[in-house]
């Protein structure tokens, strides 16, 4: 479909590629990925044609289609509504549809055979190119990316760069080309277009290329990944997960082969070292110096993975409820967020707040944060609370004469330079980079070095809104294992599924108006929301979390002492725990169920048991909250 021979391609003295080989083949979906920098837009350019490598060679079939989605795209604007830019995909279509309007312009003073002949033809090549039929798929589309039927109707030039992102990537998807190159298309999505936009591709039969920072978007639809590094470009047989596995199995054989040969070389160094002075010997020596100069050397394994090596300081603890929302009300002229909204954050929470776009999640993350007050109700914050809000508005709060290691200096004097450059370092800025001033940062640049700010902060609340925005892989990765590390509270609103699975364990939604919550991790919630959208009676919606109450305490006399009272207490924690073990040992066995691949022949049974088992998994998940309190009590009264 597509050959790269010996690509190079230069920028300066710079080699981005250096003699890179690279075969495509029909109905691949590929993964192309790599560290920012190593030239994957690049790479999608020079196979469309926009840059010319410096040698080698691309061939592909003259009649090959290519749809191209690049975020160059953002500037462009038009004054027709959406719904005619997306059928601009329809080329033949539409010329066909203007030419069958004036034939039939002239057929009102002309009858001729010849004209309606012409006009025959037209309206068969139109029906046969399903040219009635195209609105609805616009439509269609469009309504899978997030428009509605009133969007519809607005002109493309009111919409703002990222909604116009959406139109296009419509257009693209619409002229089903024979290779879609997609470059970062979840970018300007919400997490329910992000999931129209998987389903959508992996039905799609042509070849794909994605270049993208989300991994739980390219596992769910490619079947190849290839890794662009240090100027080569390798293919891996499988999705993202594949890749990681497969990589490290190389590099582990890579490492073994590294270590061999460097223990092989320091033997021959030995010898040629003992007899290179030896007259009789001499002739040997030289003939094994010859051997190791044209010994092709084995690379030692880069790490890709560099772990966390700072640590969050905060100079207090917040109290058990961090932030309290009670009768919740926010409405806006057009749309109404919360009605008498009620939720608690609780200290140690990890809260994942998700949904589609407009349905109020940034208002609930300003209203939590204290960043929005009008609104009706109380948003109430707890003791000994220290809170710091990322969001993409906070880069103007950056001094834009200071250098990035100065920003964070003033910012974080509890933590040493080492520490600092550390963290920049996993927000891309090695080196010399620290001493850039602020002013000179693109807006990426500018988001992380906010982003490094807020993790240096002396705060145990952490509110952050959309924190993996111009992140690469390895440095969400860094941002998770900071995030799993850090002992405060958390609420993040984020597309990054990855991130969120990895981060959270609670979600939190908005539905009906009310603040809904799991407790849960985000591939826990998707499983449970997936299976209620096929049945919305399999499991109850998770109500939102309230303060908790203490058991009602056992009535007392007054000369009942404490004794008596612990040993009811831990009568009933012991009955707590012996409904904990049944219920664990029940979802053992569901899980057991779950696990036979011949209960998957069986859709209805295979459909009763996964409801079970997510009902069983939310009890387990209250009464361990009731034991938790119990054991709260008992330890008050034995301290």
């Amino acid at each position: 479909m597509i050959a790269i021979n010996n690509l190079t391609f230069e920028i300066g003295a710079r080699a981005l590629y250096d003699e890179a080989n690279w075969h495509i083949k029909p109905g691949e979906k590929i993964g192309l990925i790599g560290a920012n920098g190593t030239g994957k837009t690049t790479l999608l350019k020079i196979i469309v044609g926009d840059y010319t490598p410096t040698s080698g060679t691309i061939s592909m079939a003259k009649d090959l289609t290519m749809g191209y989605l690049n975020q160059d795209l953002l500037s462009y604007s038009s004054d027709k509504n959406i719904v005619h830019v997306a059928m601009e995909a329809f080329e033949r279509q539409n010329q066909l549809h203007d030419e069958i309007e004036t034939l039939l312009k002239k057929l009102e003073t002309d009858y001729s055979e010849d004209l309606l002949n012409k006009l025959s033809d037209k309206q068969h090549e139109f029906e046969l190119l399903d040219g009635y039929n195209i609105e609805y798929k616009a439509r269609e589309i469009l309504a899978g990316l997030g428009f509605s039927d009133e969007d519809c109707a607005r002109k493309l030039s009111t919409f703002s760069g990222g909604w116009r992102m959406r139109v296009m990537l419509a257009k693209i998807l619409l002229q089903a080309p024979d290779i879609l190159l997609l470059d970062e298309p979840t970018n300007h999505l919400d997490l329910p277009s992000i999931q129209w936009l998987e389903d959508y591709l992996k039905s799609f039969s042509g070849a794909i290329i994605i270049v993208s920072h989300d991994r739980w978007f390219l596992d769910k639809v490619i079947n190849r990944t290839v890794e662009s590094r240090k100027g080569k470009l390798t293919v891996y047989a499988g999705n993202y997960s594949f890749y990681l596995e497969e990589k490290a199995l190389r590099a582990e054989i890579q490492r073994g082969e590294f270590k061999n040969q460097q223990s092989k070389i320091k033997q021959e160094e030995r010898l040629i070292e003992r007899f290179r002075a030896k007259a009789s010997k001499a002739k040997m020596a030289q003939s094994r110096i010859k051997m190791l100069d044209k010994m092709e050397r084995v690379e030692d394994v880069d790490d890709d993975n560099p772990e966390v090596n700072f640590s969050f300081k905060f100079s207090k603890q917040s109290g058990r409820h961090v932030v309290t929302l009670e009768h919740i009300t926010k409405k806006y002229p057009t749309i109404d967020i919360l009605d008498d909204a009620e939720a608690v954050i609780e200290k140690g929470d990890k809260i994942a707040l998700i949904g589609a776009n407009g349905k109020g999640k940034s208002t609930l993350l300003r209203i939590v944060a204290g960043a929005d007050t009008e609104y009706k109700g109380t948003a109430q914050t707890g003791h000994n609370v220290s809170q710091t809000f990322f969001a993409q508005h906070q880069l103007e709060s950056l001094h834009l004469e200071n250098q990035i290691l100065q920003e964070l200096q003033s910012f974080a004097p509890k933590h040493s330079d080492t520490e600092l450059r550390s963290i920049l370092g996993s927000f891309l800025f090695t080196g010399d980079d620290v001493f850039k001033k602020i002013k000179v940062l693109s807006g990426g640049e500018k988001s992380r070095v906010a982003l490094a700010k807020a993790l240096t902060a002396d705060a145990n609340f952490l509110v952050l809104d959309e924190p993996t925005n111009h992140l690469d892989m390895a440095s969400v990765n860094i941002l998770i294992q900071a995030l799993q590390q850090y002992e405060g509270t958390v609420i993040v609103v984020s597309h990054d599924r990855y991130f969120l699975d990895n981060v959270a364990n609670k979600i939190w939604f908005i539905e009906d108006q009310k603040i809904k919550q799991y407790p849960g991790t985000y591939a826990e919630y998707d499983e449970w929301y997936a299976n209620r959208k096929l049945d919305p009676k399999a499991a109850p919606a998770p109500k939102p979390k309230q303060e908790e109450k203490k058991p009602e305490p056992v009535k007392q006399e007054q000369t009942e002492n404490r004794s008596q009272q612990l040993k009811k207490l831990n009568q009933e924690l012991g009955k707590i725990e012996e409904k904990v073990a049944t219920l664990e040992k029940e979802i053992k066995a569901f899980e057991g169920q779950l696990n036979d691949p011949k209960l998957y022949n069986e859709t209805q049974k295979l459909k009763d048991i996964n409801q079970n088992y997510q009902i069983k998994k939310l009890e387990l998940g209250e009464i361990q909250q009731k034991w938790e309190a119990l054991a709260d009590q008992i330890m008050e009264l034995e301290a």
